[in-house]
C-alpha cells in the first residue's frame, strides 16, 4: 500500500521531483532566515532615527553632539552616519579660509549624500533575494509538478487497466511541488514587499534630515560670513 503521508510521498518521488522539493525547501529556509535578520535591522534603523532626530531637536550643540556619536562610530544608525558625514566635512572645509561659503556646503551635502546612498544599500541588501525566491519557486515547483505528473501518465501507459489508487499517489508528489513553491513564494513577496515599503520609509526620513541639516549649515556659514564682511 502507498504511503500518502508528506514524507512517505517525497520518497515515492523521482529523483528529480526530489531534487526540486529539496530546493524550494532551502529557498524556503534561507527566506525566513532572511525576513527575520531583516527585520531586525530594519527595526533598529528606525529605532535609531527616531532616538537621534529626538536629540537633533532638543537643542543640544552640534559639536557637542558630534563629538559624542564620533566616539560610538562602530555603533551608529543610519541617520546618525549622514549627521557625522556632513558636519565632520563641513568642519574641514570651513578652517580653509579659501574656500566660498557655497563650496563648503556643496562638500557637506556631497559628503552625506554618499553616505545616505550607502546606508540605504545596506538597507535593501538580500532584498533581491527575496523577490527571486518569490517570482521564481512557483515556476520550479510547477516544473517539478509537470514533471511528475508527466512520468505517472507514462507509467499508466504500460498497464491494461488504470485505476484512481494507481494515478492518485504519482499526481499527489508531483502537486507537493507546487504546494512547496509556493510555500517559499508567499512569504517572500510578502516580506519583500513589506521591507521595501520600509525602506523606501527610511530613505525619506534620511532624506529629509540631509534637507533640514543643510539648511541649518546654510544659515550658519551665511550667518558667519556676514558677520566677517561687516
Amino acid at each position: 500500500m502507498n504511503d500518502m503521508s508528506f514524507f512517505g510521498l517525497f520518497w515515492q518521488a523521482s529523483l528529480l521531483v526530489k531534487t526540486v522539493m529539496l530546493i524550494l525547501l532551502a529557498f524556503s529556509v534561507f527566506s525566513w532566515t532572511l525576513i527575520f535578520q531583516r527585520h531586525k535591522v530594519l527595526k533598529q534603523a528606525k529605532s535609531q532615527a527616531d532616538r537621534f532626530e529626538d536629540k537633533f531637536w532638543s537643542g543640544i550643540d552640534l559639536g557637542k553632539l558630534y563629538h559624542e556619536l564620533n566616539a560610538r562610530q562602530d555603533q551608529l544608525g543610519g541617520m546618525e552616519k549622514v549627521f557625522t558625514a556632513g558636519f565632520k566635512e563641513f568642519a574641514r572645509l570651513s578652517k580653509n579660509s579659501s574656500r566660498s561659503p557655497q563650496s563648503v556646503l556643496d562638500g557637506a551635502d556631497r559628503s552625506m549624500r554618499v553616505t545616505l546612498n550607502r546606508e540605504v544599500e545596506h538597507l535593501e541588501s538580500h532584498l533581491s533575494f527575496l523577490a527571486t525566491v518569490g517570482s521564481i519557486s512557483p515556476y520550479v515547483g510547477l516544473f517539478g509538478t509537470v514533471w511528475g505528473i508527466m512520468n505517472s501518465f507514462i507509467a499508466l501507459g504500460n498497464v491494461q487497466q488504470a485505476t484512481l489508487s494507481m494515478v492518485a499517489p504519482g499526481i499527489a508528489e508531483a502537486l507537493i511541488a507546487t504546494a512547496m513553491g509556493l510555500f517559499a513564494a508567499i512569504p517572500a513577496v510578502m516580506a519583500y514587499n513589506r521591507f521595501s515599503h520600509n525602506v523606501e520609509k527610511l530613505e525619506q526620513a534620511y532624506l529629509n534630515f540631509q534637507e533640514e541639516f543643510a539648511a541649518i549649515l546654510h544659515r550658519q556659514v551665511f550667518a558667519n560670513d556676514g558677520g566677517q564682511a561687516a
